[in-house]
């Protein structure tokens, strides 16, 4: 038989595939990064002086901002639908709930100085707004929009109760000097969230308003803002805190800038479908400025030696941590948030942000957690948790009368108060996701595949450590 003219060429062929194919399988990669990451930065706009633009006088914070809509005629609009703004959400449906819900700083409650509502004076020091003060601000008026706290660049502006410019800021300095937002203008609240430095978040300090690389490899580093990750449209920026949101709409991850594959060994590679970017390169939380991890209200009122990191008569006990090792959890998204008036089980820690997804979900992953816990007010006969007023007359940190700033409080927001209450246990979850480390510093595969790893395997839901057998595409159904 006459045998085929090119079968050599074929033979050839799969002898180079035999060759070929296993190492491409099996053997490390170059980067597969086919992406630059800094072409996804925004351009930041040059700056205008507007010393000649803005003359004053001004009397209040509203005068400024008035000037300011004379020429952006599209501001205001857009700020009135930012979360910024509105302190709120969108409506949401959500499983096991018969009506739709929003949430936001506005309306919801956390484990930290529990909520707003009652305590507006006090809390909407921070609001990006002027006078919100009770129940009745008008969020429909352009003019109560606050443009200073994020655009200032002297440095000295400061914001006092109800969100007003505090005595003493000089409103033509400051508003001439207007222009991009840079970190002081973000850290100026979001450093301080809870109450003072470092206090909620665990990945966010002042020590960011000029951090050294080993910080922080975006700022300090490369001399990032916040807004370079935080990019903005029209005045609503992106990101979603899971404290005060249920959906991961408008979120930002690492991947919008860099490549899922640009490792050099690809083992390290297949680790992204499975583990955030936040699990290796941000080992520790609260690097330099201790963290507060668990907060007891029941304690307050008490006169104690009073310390911030340990007790304060207002507050209660304190526990602080600094350079932490996070809990990792599953994570894509929210599952549920506890809403006023849900029932609890006083006798199991009530979680009021549960993170969703588990080692089934395709979504999820395994991200660092700062965990807060606390023990806060509950009403003992209809089981849910209450809202203090603290801020103010009648208010706890005023009269130190639980009874009274409870039944103020509940009186605000709607809820039965009983008149008997107790204190239950909380938690709540934070993901970590700023102050990423330089590589050099990122996990390494014993610090989670070691004899005294820091992941939970089994809690996560395998049988063992996969590097013995196989990550979680290998679990039987």
């Amino acid at each position: 038989m006459k045998r085929p003219k090119y079968i050599w060429i074929i033979g050839l062929a799969i002898t180079i595939a035999i060759i070929v194919i296993p190492m491409v399988i099996f053997l490390p990669k170059a980067s597969g990064k086919s992406d630059d990451p800094w072409a996804t930065l925004p351009e930041r706009p040059s700056h205008v002086d507007h010393t000649s633009l803005i003359e004053g006088p001004f009397e209040t914070g509203s005068d400024v901002t008035q000037r300011c809509l004379e020429c952006h005629t599209e501001a205001g609009e857009q700020m009135l639908q930012s979360v910024h703004w509105t302190w709120e959400s969108k409506e949401y449906e959500i499983e096991g709930r018969t009506e739709p819900v929003t949430i936001g700083k506005k309306n919801s409650l956390n484990n930290f100085c529990i909520g707003i509502q009652s305590n507006w004076p006090g809390c909407t020091s921070c609001h990006a707004g002027y006078g919100w003060e009770d129940e009745n601000f008008d969020f429909s008026r352009t003019e109560n929009i606050d443009c200073l706290v994020c655009h200032e660049q002297t440095g000295t502006y400061v914001k006092s109760k109800s969100g007003l410019p505090a005595e003493g800021v000089d409103l033509i300095s400051v508003a001439q000097s207007v222009g991009y937002p840079d970190r002081d203008n973000c850290g100026g609240c979001h450093f301080a969230g809870g109450g003072g430095n470092a206090v909620k978040h665990g990945d966010l300090d002042e020590h960011l308003f000029n951090p050294s690389e080993s910080i922080d490899v975006h700022m300090g580093g490369n001399d990032f803002v916040c807004t370079d990750c935080h990019q903005a449209e029209n005045h609503q920026i992106s990101g979603r805190a899971i404290s005060v949101s249920l959906d991961t709409e408008n979120q930002i991850y690492c991947t919008d800038c860099h490549s899922e594959m640009l490792h050099e060994d690809d083992r390290i590679n297949t680790h992204v479908q499975s583990v955030a970017c936040q699990t290796c390169h941000i080992p520790a939380g609260a690097v330099k400025d201790p963290t507060k991890m668990y907060w007891d209200w029941s304690t307050a009122g008490q006169d104690l030696p009073e310390d911030p990191h340990t007790y304060l008569k207002i507050k209660g006990s304190f526990v602080y941590e600094g350079d932490f090792v996070p809990e990792y959890y599953w994570y894509s998204g929210i599952k549920d948030r506890y809403l006023l008036g849900d029932e609890i089980d006083p006798l199991q820690p009530t979680v009021m942000n549960t993170p969703a997804g588990d080692i089934d979900d395709p979504n999820a992953k395994i991200w660092p957690f700062k965990v807060h816990r606390a023990k806060q007010p509950y009403d003992t006969v209809n089981n849910y948790l209450l809202q203090p007023k603290t801020v103010g007359e009648g208010g706890f940190w005023t009269d130190f009368d639980w009874d009274q700033a409870l039944r103020l409080g509940s009186d605000v927001v709607g809820l039965d108060y009983s008149g008997e209450y107790n204190f239950t246990e909380t938690e709540m979850y934070w993901p970590i996701s700023h102050m990423v480390t330089p590589i050099e510093e990122a996990l390494q595969c014993d610090d989670c595949h070691g004899e005294v790893g820091r992941l939970d395997w089994q809690a996560l839901g395998y049988p063992g450590d996969p590097i013995a057998w196989g990550g979680r595409t290998l679990i039987e159904p």
